[in-house]
């Protein structure tokens, strides 16, 4: 962490490893998960609709390799020089046996300009075979496994429709170290049934995983999902009053983690059209450097009550 800086920022970590500018591409290979295609359940999370991140030019009816050409077009202007990570984004990308991933993410690798590959999916979509496979294509190359752990409690896995235990993010996560492959954490908060006590005491758990970089995000209420129908219900209610409160909660949050973990994100934003909850009309990087500016004004930095938890 830098001296000046408040927290690890993930473009501080990813300077350690690449020169020059870096652009993801977010691909769509074609997969589903487990708890939508009825292996453990159906309808997926209840927060989930993958039209909300999914970007334009992604259309698993097209190769890994056309993807990857439409979206070098897509971000063309924005820097001379660019380097791509192909960011296997939409839905379990283990979740189809070895030879299929090894298709995938070698036609990935191949692309000219593309430098690594960064793979989404869940802890419960990936077994020895798997990660045996994925160990030895991150000796040749940058890959970065990123699982969504999104709680660490198992009742609001339960609540979500996730379909598998905290238990279960911590052994894949640890088996993922062990082969030495650099991994990342995703995690929302305000999840229904979830107080600030819990959010808080999350950061515990997840700061004696062994992640390297850790995505956060707020709850967000999507067009087209479960969550959306229990909201309108009344059945749910927002958990943040405005953009303060989350931010307030947050700095709490980034406080009690491991300092050495790099933080990528803070807030995530679905399309306007899709976005039921919440509307706060502010851009991710305003949203940044109001974060900052908090934690500076207050001189809190991340991991400064991570000692005194642990000791707790």
């Amino acid at each position: 962490m830098s001296p000046t800086e408040p927290f690890f920022s993930y473009s501080e970590w990813l300077k350690h490893r690449f020169s020059g500018k870096l652009q993801k591409l977010p691909i769509d290979a074609g997969f589903t998960c487990p708890n939508r295609d009825g292996t453990k359940a159906t309808g997926g999370c209840v927060f989930c609709n993958n039209k909300a991140f999914n970007t334009s030019y992604c259309d698993s009816s097209h190769s890994i390799s056309r993807q990857i050409e439409n979206g070098k077009k897509f971000y063309a202007d924005k820097y001379p020089d660019m380097k791509y990570l192909a960011y296997f984004q939409a839905y379990s990308n283990t979740y189809a046996p070895v030879e299929v991933l090894r298709q995938r993410f070698e036609e990935a690798l191949a692309a000219e300009d593309v430098v690594g590959i960064i793979i989404a999916t869940r802890p419960d979509c990936v077994n020895e075979e798997i990660l045996d496979y994925i160990g030895t294509l991150s000796t040749r190359s940058f890959v970065m496994m990123e699982y969504g752990i999104e709680s660490t409690f198992d009742s609001t896995l339960r609540r979500i429709n996730r379909g598998h235990d905290f238990a279960c993010t911590v052994n894949a996560m640890n088996e993922t170290a062990r082969r030495r492959i650099i991994t990342c954490g995703h995690t929302i908060l305000g999840l229904p049934g979830e107080d600030e006590h819990m959010m808080l005491e999350q950061a515990r758990a997840l700061s004696q995983l062994p992640i390297d970089v850790l995505k956060i995000h707020q709850l967000q209420i999507i067009r087209g999902t479960t969550l959306a129908n229990e909201f309108s219900s009344g059945l749910v209610a927002y958990p943040f009053a405005d953009v303060e409160a989350y931010i307030s909660l947050l700095v709490s949050f980034i406080r009690r983690l491991r300092p050495t973990i790099a933080l990528e994100r803070f807030v995530s934003q679905c399309p306007n059209g899709l976005l039921i909850a919440p509307k706060w009309g502010v851009k991710n990087q305003l949203f940044n450097q109001r974060l900052k500016e908090n934690m500076q004004r207050n001189g809190y930095r991340q991991g400064d009550l991570y000692d005194s938890q642990m000791k707790g």
